[in-house]
């Protein structure tokens, strides 16, 4: 374990005592109460308490632990993530369970390189068993309310397990997606919800009222990727692909490696043409994850894109700076877009004032009641959003597409675009997905390059409100 010193190995420990593992690919945490100070059901932060309609009679948590081939960005790599899944029971008797896939790397990386993966996995999955602890007993009326309840104490308590007094919000959110997860289900049993669209509070539906017949499916590429693949993915059909720069090294090896990257790229790959532009020609997305130190690096590789004739088809540039960067962007010539930063709808209100002007929206890493509020938010400020990945499991690449399929088609393309980077990089993707409750759906996997959200995925709902045996099982198991 990285920087194993007394400290952390206390607080990893505390963190661990909830959890239990059952053999080597999954676990679960037992909801009692534990006597140490990090799993007490105190309330670390006074506030009165929620009454609703909806009250959480039972919880429960398990988890599975899923290999990844490499996953190389923000200067380091992942090499398994864990599907962390909650379970609510209301008093009324409904049964839901949600999922949520865990990225510590992408949500604060600080924590991830102090510990080692499995340490980091568990620290956050101590928040998801923390979060549940809380919400037993609780009454709800809806899962906004919900979260907006529980994430202030929840943060506060992941503030405490890690020794970050400035952990980042997305840890805590990344941690509760499975929890909101699953209240959105209990949510939509109660109150007879079978579709999407009607499960959409009146107030978030304009930022969701759309309806692309088609969704780019996204792939997503390493730093330190050979341009043939991309190349290969574009030969399939792939018209916008997301190429992870800040290579690793100093400042300016970074540049030279991204500058490098940037012109292989472009001479494969810059004369293709699509249908789905307006100008016909292949976009490219760049996600630099925060490596870039300061707007003059960045200006020189806007500097170097020019230079060989790519500047015209970036399409957006995401998350290039460190949040705490907090340098106007608006004047680059180039659609920056928010990611990492947009933790909330605070957040991203502060990003649009920096002059970012698009936003990458994540239900499947900051929750989907979080991300109703942003997408309503950069609705009304005309700011487009596109979803992107945490490469997810199946299940989730439909909650993420739900919202993808409902934005407004993305500015100088015809479709809506989702981020989906499962398939490339887990290891077990096949059997994963033949957990879908309907795996040979026509809207499941993308079709050269796009995904098909035709009549029958909006009457499905990309199949979001059907149980899913696998899960339902593993339950079981703990139960035992």
């Amino acid at each position: 374990m990285k920087n194993l010193n007394r400290r952390n190995f206390v607080r990893l420990s505390g963190a661990l005592g909830g959890i239990s593992f059952l053999g080597a690919a999954q676990g679960c945490a037992p909801e009692q109460k534990q006597a140490d100070e990090t799993t007490s059901d105190k309330p670390a932060i006074d506030k009165p308490v929620m009454k609703g309609k909806i009250k959480i009679k039972e919880v429960s948590s398990t988890f599975e632990r899923e290999p990844l081939h490499p996953y190389r960005f923000k200067g380091s790599a992942v090499t398994e993530a864990w599907q962390a899944l909650a379970l609510l029971e209301s008093e009324s008797g409904h049964r839901k369970i949600g999922v949520g896939t865990q990225s510590v790397l992408w949500s604060d990386a600080s924590v991830f390189f102090e510990h080692s993966e499995t340490g980091g996995n568990a620290l956050m999955y101590a928040l998801t068993t923390q979060a549940l602890r809380m919400m037993k007993g609780l009454s709800f009326n809806d899962p906004i309310e919900l979260l907006d309840y529980i994430f202030p104490e929840v943060w506060e308590y992941g503030k405490k397990i890690t020794g970050h007094e400035n952990l980042r919000k997305t840890f805590a959110l990344n941690a509760l997606v499975a929890v909101d997860n699953a209240a959105w289900l209990l949510y939509a049993a109660e109150n007879n919800i079978n579709s999407f669209d009607d499960l959409i509070p009146t107030a978030f539906k304009e930022g969701l009222s759309n309806r692309n017949s088609k969704v780019a499916g996204i792939p997503s590429f390493a730093t330190g990727t050979p341009v043939e693949k991309i190349k290969k993915a574009a030969d399939e059909g792939y018209f916008i692909m997301k190429l992870k720069t800040g290579s690793p090294g100093t400042q300016a090896e970074m540049l030279e490696k991204d500058k490098a990257f940037l012109t292989g790229v472009h001479k494969e790959i810059g004369h293709y043409e699509t249908p789905y532009t307006e100008n016909g020609k292949i976009p490219y997305y760049f996600d630099a994850n925060g490596r870039y130190e300061k707007k003059e690096t960045l200006q020189r590789f806007l500097d170097h894109a020019k230079a060989i004739g790519a500047f015209d088809q970036l399409a957006v540039i995401e998350e290039p700076f460190d949040e705490s960067n907090e340098e106007f962007v608006g004047d680059l010539g180039v659609r920056v877009a928010a990611d990492e930063s947009a933790h909330t709808v605070e957040d991203a209100a502060h990003r649009i004032e920096l002059g970012y002007s698009a936003i990458a929206v994540k239900a499947i890493a900051k929750t989907l009641s979080m991300t109703m509020k942003i997408a309503q938010l950069a609705y009304e400020k005309k700011i487009p959003c596109f979803c992107a990945d945490l490469t997810v499991n199946p299940i989730l690449v439909e909650w993420n597409k739900n919202v993808a399929a409902r934005l407004p088609a993305f500015p100088g393309m015809s479709t809506g675009l989702q981020e989906a980077n499962g398939r490339q990089y887990y290891k077990n993707w096949a059997k994963m997905a033949s957990f879908h409750p309907y795996p040979n759906a026509g809207w499941v996997n993308p079709k050269k390059g796009v995904f098909e959200t035709d009549a029958d995925y909006y009457q499905k709902s990309g199949g979001i409100f059907e149980p899913v045996k696998h899960y339902e099982e593993l339950f079981k198991k703990v139960e035992e």
